[in-house]
This record gives C-alpha cells, sequence and structure tokens, in this order.
C-alpha cells in the first residue's frame, strides 16, 4: 500500500492485476486499484477534481484530468473516509501512476491540491 498526507488528507491506494481483464498476447493489460481518502484534516473539504500521470514500461506519459472520481465529488467532514476502486490499462507488463485530486475547504473557500502517491503496477509473473 502507498500513502502520502498532504494538509491532513491522507490518501492511501493497493494494486492488483486483473488477468481476466488482460490479453498479453494483444498487448493490453489491466489493473485495479482502489483507493482510500481520509480526512484528519479539521476543515470540511470536497474533492473537486483528479490529475493523474500514467507511464507505461516503454516510458509513454499518459495523462487523465477530469472532474471528481468515478462520476463524484465527495465531501469528507472532518474524521470521515471516502473509499473507491477504478483501473488502468497499459501496453506493457509494468507501469506507473502518480498524481493529484484538487480539493476544496468549504470554511474559507480556499482550494489546494492533494498528493496522490505514486504506486507500481506489474504483472506478477515479472516480480519472479
Amino acid at each position: 500500500m502507498e500513502i502520502a498526507v498532504t494538509n491532513g488528507i491522507t490518501v492511501a491506494v493497493e494494486t492488483n492485476y486483473l488477468p481476466s481483464h488482460s490479453d498479453p498476447r494483444a498487448g493490453r493489460y489491466v489493473f485495479g486499484y482502489h483507493i482510500m481518502i481520509e480526512n484528519g484534516s479539521p476543515h470540511t473539504v470536497q474533492l473537486l477534481r483528479r490529475h493523474w500521470y500514467i507511464t507505461d514500461g516503454a516510458a509513454q506519459l499518459r495523462e487523465v484530468e477530469g472532474e471528481g472520481v468515478v462520476g463524484e465529488q465527495p465531501i469528507l467532514s472532518p474524521g470521515e473516509r471516502y473509499e473507491y476502486a477504478s483501473f488502468c490499462d497499459l501496453n506493457t507488463e509494468i507501469g506507473k501512476m502518480c498524481g493529484n485530486y484538487l480539493m476544496t475547504r468549504f470554511d474559507e473557500d480556499i482550494q489546494f491540491e492533494v498528493e496522490i502517491p505514486a504506486f507500481r503496477m506489474i504483472v506478477p509473473s515479472k516480480l519472479n
């Protein structure tokens, strides 16, 4: 599990290879990831946007940017957590992702970025 804390907001990521959705002969490797966001700050916050940097094993970079996550813009009161799952497809057996969330504090209408920790995606057979 990879973890980053920014301004009291903890982001934790776990990944897994999804062989049933992958097709190695066609150069398609699919990885699932589960993210937990916990508000350890004294402020109510809302996740507005995401910005991902995805790099495959051939050093090809993709950027994904958009509103919210999985169609939602969750609001987290102090002490609350939000979890979601998504996936990423790569053309190689190894890759990594990192990025940030744009959040806002309700009490002062302040926007700030929260780090999404870098995490690796590796087909298990590459680890042997």
